[in-house]
């Protein structure tokens, strides 16, 4: 059990001393766990610092810009260290991408032309991404535009069908994207080291052909990041990983030069690339969430870690398991049944800092083919690096969570999930004791 002041804390949240007696054996098991993380993100931390030190951020970086935001030199810098910490030839960090699919859509629709192909030996992407690419017919979709779309589906056991890939693989394809992290899917997340594998096997096929990486969730988890593997792009979204918590919105490109040109033009036009986009007095946020990125991903590492030890124990499905290797921040959690999956998105969201008073309920999502029910009681809406959890509402049930701002609050929302699940009668106590 914990002391006592922790103890009388706990009890504000009703929690049952069953609950927090779980955990804190569970807890105790994970210490080796823990440390590793820790040392990862102190190693990842200097590096962002280098990255700073390099380009000489000042105060002056901090500055509002408006207008056409000519010569800002915030959003220079940070672009600059951006580009260096991912061992990049340039980036596009803006505020002006609203989020992941809009980065990825953006490097997609800006790197492919008619006649070209899309093609990823992942299977299927992101579900937002289906109207992007056309898979789910939409206005202004990759396939509107005459761009097409293969993939190869991943072998039974998660790994890469190589064979599959080289006979995919064709002249057309002029782009691959490989996405990092499992989505919305039962499928492992990759490792940088896997990912190289799989693009140094590509490679020995079509020299030329240009690689995305879809980084999100992965920033800061491993000691590489996708360009040192060989990616020519590799996209993300600041309310996740790299913004630290305090980006408010926001999303970046990395890569080659010319690749991140052709997205700059897209995202303001032909002429005026890089060189316009006000940054609107959020440079102080994007350069200290960086700087706090390496940490707080520690955190959600670790709170998705005792989440997965917890519900695994239990007798749920897991992914990653509670002993595997991760590669990301999500963790997922198979319940069966949608009344589980409810509740569990309830306990979440009852630990939350901002809004944990309301309930959750299923709904349509923009860009979603089935309703979503997701907690998210964030500082800033939809910020997947503060502790969130959604899942479709269709079979097998499962929760999606990744998150936690710091190991405290995340390792509250855990156990407030439980909580919900013992109060329903959905798991039964001797289960836990």
């Amino acid at each position: 059990m914990p002391d006592a002041f922790i103890k009388k804390q706990y009890e504000q949240f009703h929690l049952s001393p069953e609950v927090i007696a779980f955990a804190e054996k569970i807890e105790s098991e994970l210490y080796d766990r823990f440390q590793a993380i820790d040392r990862r993100a102190e190693a990842n931390q200097l590096k962002v610092i280098h990255a700073m030190q390099v380009h000489r951020v000042s105060q002056e970086c901090f500055q509002y810009t408006s207008g056409y935001g000519y010569d800002d030199i915030g959003r220079e810098t940070l672009e600059k260290v951006y580009a260096t910490l991912f061992h990049a030839e340039d980036a596009l960090v803006r505020p002006q991408i609203t989020c992941g699919t809009h980065a990825l859509a953006l490097a997609l629709m800006s790197n492919l032309r008619p006649g070209d192909e899309l093609y990823s030996p992942v299977g299927k992407p992101y579900d937002t991404l289906e109207e992007v690419i056309g898979i789910r017919p939409s206005m202004g979709s990759l396939a509107e535009y005459g761009i097409t779309y293969r993939q190869t589906d991943l072998k039974e056991d998660g790994s890469f069908d190589y064979d599959g890939i080289r006979h995919a693989l064709s002249r057309k394809t002029k782009m691959v994207t490989i996405q990092r992290s499992k989505g919305y899917q039962t499928r492992p997340s990759f490792s940088v080291d896997a990912i190289e594998k799989l693009i140094r096997f590509i490679r020995g096929l079509q020299p030329e052909v240009l690689i995305m990486v879809d980084n999100c969730y992965g920033e800061f988890v491993d000691d590489r990041e996708p360009i040192e593997a060989g990616a020519d792009l590799a996209v993300g979204s600041l309310i996740k990983n790299p913004g630290g918590g305090l980006a408010p919105m926001g999303g970046y490109l990395v890569g080659k030069k010319e690749c991140i040109e052709n997205a700059a033009r897209r995202l303001t036009s032909p002429g005026l690339g890089k060189e316009v986009g006000a940054s609107l007095g959020v440079m102080r946020s994007f350069y200290q969430g960086l700087f706090l990125a390496p940490v707080v991903t520690a955190a959600a590492l670790k709170t998705a870690i005792l989440a997965a030890n917890l519900y695994e124990r239990l007798g749920f499905f897991v992914l990653p398991g509670a002993g595997e290797e991760r590669h990301d921040i999500i963790q997922a959690v198979t319940f069966g049944k949608p009344e589980l999956l409810t509740a569990f998105c309830e306990g979440i969201q009852a630990g939350a800092p901002v809004d944990a008073h309301v309930t959750p309920e299923p709904w349509a999502m923009p860009g979603y083919e089935d309703p979503v029910i997701m907690a998210a009681g964030a500082f800033h809406q939809g910020s997947s690096i503060e502790l969130s959890a959604d899942g479709p509402l269709r079979p097998p049930y499962t929760a999606y969570f990744q998150g936690g701002l710091t190991y405290p609050s995340g390792k509250l929302g855990i156990l407030m999930s439980l909580q919900k699940l013992l109060e329903k009668n959905l798991v039964h106590i001797d289960k836990i004791c």
